[in-house]
């Protein structure tokens, strides 16, 4: 039912012109077992390495930490987690649906699968196993638990950029750097700095 999901959702959006604002992306691991459908708010709201808050635009980055460079992570954050990001297969990935990795203090989940090794997406905090209408069809997805999400936990979702699946209408990943949607992240000297236009000091374009 998730595969149907989401090649319906893929045809749908090849073949339709859709306004900009928030639309919904489909992506996936190597193999396919992994697959998301992700909301995405193009261009941002707000191009700035230091938006107001979290929630007033999507925030596309790169981390100079050694975590982030090792697996050649594109982070993607959401304006609204429980409801921007829900993943269709495996339905629950704490459960041994998907490989897990953790490091340092072991706050975040970096999952993987366990066939083809691609990390869709980092993870921490609540989950929950529930149903939302994808399609026109109301399903069974694992999503951040909206009931619990950033309520005194930490509470961080980060979808892999490059895992988001081709040719789908108003999505250009060129065109994210192209122009300067980007922020450059400092974490490998647990600075927590951020700035535009050019990567810190290990860091990558």
């Amino acid at each position: 039912m998730a595969t149907e999901a989401v090649e319906s959702l893929s045809s749908s959006l090849s073949t339709t012109t859709i306004s900009p604002g928030r639309r919904p992306y489909t992506g996936s691991c190597h193999c396919g077992r992994t697959k998301y459908i992700t909301y995405l708010t193009l261009p941002p709201p707000i191009i700035s390495a230091n938006p107001p808050s979290p929630s007033s635009t999507i925030r596309i980055r790169k981390c100079n930490c050694s975590t982030c460079q090792k697996m050649s992570y594109f982070h993607v954050r959401l304006m609204d987690e429980p409801n921007d990001f829900l993943l269709l297969s495996p339905l629950n990935p704490t459960d041994g649906g998907l490989s897990d990795y953790t490091c340092f203090k072991g706050a975040i989940h970096w999952y993987f699968c366990s066939k083809c090794g691609v990390r869709c997406f980092a993870f921490a905090g609540e989950g929950v196993v529930r149903e939302v209408e994808v399609e026109g069809k109301v399903q069974e997805v694992w999503t951040a638990d909206p009931e619990k999400w950033g309520k005194g936990k930490v509470a961080y979702l980060s979808v892999n950029a490059a895992t988001l699946d081709n040719n789908q209408e108003g999505l250009d990943l060129t065109e994210w750097t192209e122009k300067g949607w980007i922020s450059y992240i400092d974490w490998k000297n647990n600075a927590d700095e951020a700035r535009m236009g050019k990567p810190h000091e290990g860091g990558m374009y």
